[in-house]
């Protein structure tokens, strides 16, 4: 039976640890608390995933080590990149395959599909982390002291997504309040499922052909924040949404320290934002989840 560690029970982290039990294999979920999804499957541990020694220890034996841990939005800078540090360290330690949960950031600006083979180009500080951080678990791969392999995924979609959008303009429209976003409102825009984030994790975790590349998750939809919300109240019987345009400035001047770093982000929701997915789809099997059932799912949570 395989053997698997993931790291952080947010909604990706819970959904991965999930998809792998569910399949049979067991799994070691470990946040700082030891929260997480109970099933005879997972086992929750409480460790900081920051600890190289500890990790390490954890994931001795283990066929994958999948991190979709992440610190709060705000302190990325200084709380990320000792919790990579302490990941990859275990990985070469161990042998464990690494994946890890990337997203677009370290692209930059670009104008045209989004592909794996794109080079770094970030225009941002959480851009050039994430760059950096991927950079440096390449150069592990190459020198044969790891196997590495990231999964990129666009704005989350799904029940309890961790998405701007999913903070500010889902709960809005199931309640038929009116709500501003910080998005050319009619620019097409890939939205990543958060089953589908979880699904292109274990299939990388589990193909040879993943490692030392990156992946992007196969979207559900590439509709715009306003035919999303549009669909999204029509499928929960809500009015019509009343979506609005907003500068980012304003959800910097609203004191909340997260939404702050949505700022310096702009650039990817003031123009179509398309992710080519067809490597993913060809090599690792992975579909996305119809849009519809997407909708349909996000309902549901909201009425439960």
């Amino acid at each position: 039976m395989s053997f698997h560690v993931v790291t952080g029970a947010g909604p990706t982290g819970t959904a991965t640890a999930l998809l792998l039990a569910g399949s049979g294999e067991r799994v070691r979920l470990v946040t700082r608390r030891g929260t997480g999804p109970e099933h005879p499957g997972i086992e929750r541990i409480a460790a900081d995933a920051a600890d190289a020694d500890a990790l390490t220890a954890l994931a001795e034996g283990a066929l994958s080590l999948v991190n979709c841990a992440a610190p709060p939005y705000h302190r990325w800078l200084t709380e990320f990149p000792p919790l990579a540090a302490g990941l990859l360290t275990a990985a070469e330690r161990t042998g464990a395959g690494y994946v890890m949960l990337g997203n677009l950031y370290g692209y930059g600006p670009v104008d045209g599909p989004l592909t794996e083979d794109l080079p770094a180009a970030p225009t941002s500080r959480k851009g050039t982390l994430r760059a950096a951080l991927w950079a440096e678990a390449l150069a592990a791969h190459r020198a044969g002291r790891a196997r590495v392999t990231e999964v990129r995924a666009s704005d989350f979609l799904g029940r309890g997504a961790t998405s701007l959008f999913g903070f500010t303009v889902v709960p809005a429209v199931l309640a038929g309040e009116p709500v501003g976003y910080p998005a050319d409102l009619d620019a097409p825009h890939s939205w990543s499922h958060l089953g589908d984030v979880a699904a292109t994790l274990v299939a990388a975790a589990r193909n040879e052909a993943s490692w030392g590349r990156a992946w992007h998750v196969p979207s559900t939809s590439e509709a715009s924040a306003r035919e999303v919300a549009r669909r999204l109240a029509a499928a929960a019987g809500a009015p019509e949404p009343a979506l609005t345009a907003v500068p980012a400035t304003e959800l910097a001047r609203l004191g909340d320290e997260i939404l702050a770093e949505v700022e310096e982000m702009a650039y990817m929701y003031d123009r179509p934002l398309r992710l080519d997915s067809t490597r993913t789809e060809e090599v690792l099997g992975v579909a996305a989840t119809p849009f519809e059932d997407v909708l349909e799912e996000i309902v549901r949570g909201a009425r439960s």
